[in-house]
């Protein structure tokens, strides 16, 4: 199928794509298409073939260019006004998800641009079950307290065999009202009712210094999904309400005035960017010498200029470079080899983060002002959501609930989370825990 040039970006009519089969692709053969040697041409006919090879009806190989306005992102729209957004920060990876969630997580990527391809032996398929030591492993070092907050299973335990079973007080749901229903006895007999939430520990001032945050990446009521990751064909307007969850619950929370709060996707999902990826500084330059396209990324925080973008190049392991560079500076410097492996025998196994962590930039700079603003007035927000959420209920209740097989469709993401789930469950993981 060829696809005439040039196709217009065009402001998208729906906050969300038809079904899974429209997921653009964004796996390494189909980004090196869309990138097309630094002519950043080619998503249209990337997708135009993705399309066509899962036969999907009347496609529109043109909506991978379409954008959404400040309408269709209120949330994201109040952020940059107040705070700051970085505009040339760059996916670690030219490829799929879970090798720039290894760069956000490790550091590095497992020798590949694509998930992982190497199936375990009790499933006969590949699942993003990897073995890189992350950077957790040095908090725990230095003796700094952190805390993953999950709606499923945190994608730290598909990272770190370390911290792949047990754990559980690092782990914790982001909201308590995520209970998948297959496990909501299981769940109510191992979680005391009293355990805390991500909004509990934000409202009390409980967090830990470093939080993290992952979405929902899937929803297995299918009557009415939830997923709020922003992964086609989740709603971007589900994502804006986590997005406002979170900074609510941190701006109207006691440790406003000490945080940073990072917003940014793990890769670019097969949509269209304009700007070339630069070389990139990296152990495995044959495989991983060049950045990834760009990708949204906002920093909120009472200590960054209103309204500023900022210009540095950023990438995945500025997110390491910059938690380890406020918490555990040591952890960043190499060491001998007598002194890495007397390292390598304290507790979580702490290994030197790569070339890529150590060339990072961190977003120490970005914080300039003298002192913490307090947090702008969230009322137009406020009535967004109210408004979001008497639409959604006069939906329920004058649309008939049905049940079709195209709903059972999921993708290639979602599947492969359902699979590390019961994977982790097999190996010892108790369901109900994040």
């Amino acid at each position: 199928m060829r696809v005439a040039a040039p196709t217009p970006a065009e402001h998208l009519a729906a906050t969300h794509i038809p079904n899974p089969k429209w997921d653009p692709d964004h796996s390494s053969r189909a980004t090196d298409r869309q990138i097309n040697g630094g002519r950043m041409d080619g998503f249209a006919a990337s997708f135009a073939e993705t399309l066509a090879s899962r036969g999907v009806p009347d496609p529109d190989p043109g909506m991978v260019m379409g954008y959404y306005n400040a309408g269709d992102l209120p949330i994201y729209d109040h952020l940059t006004k107040h705070f700051c957004v970085c505009d040339r920060w760059h996916s670690s990876v030219p490829g799929a998800t879970w090798p720039n969630r290894l760069y956000a997580v490790a550091g590095s990527a497992d020798g590949s641009r694509d998930d992982n391809t190497k199936p375990l032996p009790i499933y006969g398929k590949p699942l993003p079950i990897y073995a890189k030591p992350s950077f957790v492993r040095h908090l725990d070092a230095a003796d700094v307290k952190w805390r993953w907050y999950t709606y499923d299973i945190g994608t730290l335990r598909c990272v770190d065999s370390h911290y792949r079973l047990g754990h559980h007080e690092h782990f914790a749901y982001v909201e308590k009202s995520k209970l998948p229903l297959e496990v909501m006895v299981e769940e109510e007999l191992l979680l005391d009712e009293d355990s805390a939430s991500f909004l509990e520990d934000a409202r009390r001032g409980n967090l830990a210094p470093v939080s993290w945050i992952d979405p929902n990446f899937y929803e297995l009521d299918l009557a009415h999904s939830q997923s709020n990751d922003d992964h086609p064909p989740s709603d971007v307007g589900a994502g804006q309400e986590l997005v406002m969850l979170v900074y609510n619950a941190l701006a109207s929370g006691p440790l406003w005035d000490r945080t940073l709060l990072l917003v940014v996707y793990d890769e670019h999902g097969g949509f269209h960017d304009h700007v070339p990826p630069p070389e990139a500084p990296d152990d495995d330059p044959s495989v991983f010498g060049r950045y990834g396209i760009r990708v949204p990324a906002l920093v909120v925080s009472p200590w960054v200029a209103p309204a500023t973008a900022a210009h540095t190049l950023f990438d995945h392991a500025s997110i390491i470079k910059t938690i380890l560079t406020r918490f555990a500076p040591s952890e960043l410097r190499p060491r001998s080899q007598l002194g890495e492996f007397i390292h390598w025998l304290e507790e979580g196994h702490p290994h030197y983060m790569g070339k890529r962590v150590a060339t990072a930039e961190h977003l120490g700079a970005l914080l300039t002002e003298p002192a913490a603003r307090p947090a702008p007035d969230m009322t137009p927000l406020v009535e967004w959501l109210k408004a979001r959420h008497a639409a959604q209920a006069q939906k329920l209740a004058t649309e008939p609930v049905a049940f079709h097989a195209e709903e059972r469709l999921f993708t290639d993401l979602q599947r492969a989370m359902l699979a590390a789930e019961k994977h982790l469950q097999h190996e010892g993981h108790p369901p109900g825990q994040p």
